[in-house]
């Protein structure tokens, strides 16, 4: 069943440049790639970092008034695979924060902003 993410979290869809982390400096996110969260209006979407990538199921949420989305994931950490769950808000037009969580390891808050498609190095 595909579920549609609600208007006020629409303004979350779309592919979002990670420009901090709490758990890994800017060198280690972008190790293979730049790395980003994706959320897309059917309601899954998809995460890289380092050398972590995995596919997102993704619920609308409101979190102090703002449009977010929490959401599970799974994937592939150099070739083991891993799991979690995290949630995003939207802090302004130009940023979105949230935490990622590891299932029974890691977690890091994150800082993303819109992506333009080119390899930006803005700093955070």
């Amino acid at each position: 069943m595909i579920r549609h993410l609600p208007k006020s979290s629409k303004r979350l869809v779309g592919r979002w440049r990670l420009v901090a982390m709490s758990g890994w400096d800017r060198e280690d996110i972008d190790l293979d790639e730049p790395g980003f969260i994706e959320f897309a209006a059917d309601g899954t979407g998809q995460i890289r970092f380092i050398a972590v990538t995995g596919g997102l199921d993704c619920r609308a949420t409101e979190r102090d008034g703002s449009p977010g989305v929490e959401f599970t994931w799974e994937g592939v950490d150099e070739g083991d695979q891993v799991s979690g769950r995290g949630w995003a808000v939207l802090v302004d037009d130009d940023t979105i924060e949230g935490h990622l969580f590891f299932h029974l390891g890691d977690d890091s808050s994150f800082r993303a902003r819109p992506s333009t498609g080119a390899d930006e190095l803005d700093e955070a």
